[in-house]
């Protein structure tokens, strides 16, 4: 009997010692499959509805950015901007896709010659943003991410 509790206490111990042993393997691995992931690139780019029967990753993120584009051109076209001097510049307009679908404006890069000119830009650009047509949220591991996003869009005066 002695030799039977002694045998059993034995066993306690080292069965505590194997989940610790467990619980570190699996730590290990949850760190190499994070440093595995590329944070700077998504699985899926968040996709417009015309864009949903596109199979490929690259053809998905030219078609994001093509219908992105044209309604960007589009929305500013109506809007009917006069440029009082000549201008040719490029403007860099920064935005997040949250995660949720909506936009948001971060930075608007452009100099103040074209602030003065066109003093109600950045409302234009806002308003554009949040007539998008709907948009699903990029995708990271089958997981809804937030994505940042720069456009360029070229001022040219005729």
């Amino acid at each position: 009997m002695r030799y039977a509790i002694i045998l059993w206490g034995f066993l306690l111990f080292s069965a505590c010692n194997w989940s610790t042993a467990k619980e570190e393997k699996t730590q290990e691995l949850v760190l190499e499959e994070i440093q595995a992931i590329d944070w700077d690139d998504v699985d899926q780019y968040p996709l417009f509805d015309d864009c949903e029967e596109i199979v490929t990753k690259e053809e998905r993120k030219k078609c994001f950015m093509e219908t992105l584009l044209t309604h960007f051109s589009m929305s500013l076209q109506e809007a009917g901007f006069e440029l009082q001097e000549e201008v040719k510049d490029t403007i860099l307009v920064d935005f997040i896709m949250e995660d949720n679908g909506s936009i948001t404006l971060m930075n608007i890069h452009n100099d103040e010659k074209i602030n003065a000119q066109l003093p109600n830009f950045r409302d234009q650009i806002e308003k554009c943003l949040q007539n998008m047509p709907r948009i699903a949220p990029a995708l990271k591991r089958g997981i809804p991410v937030s994505a940042k996003f720069r456009i360029p869009i070229v001022l040219s005066s005729r």
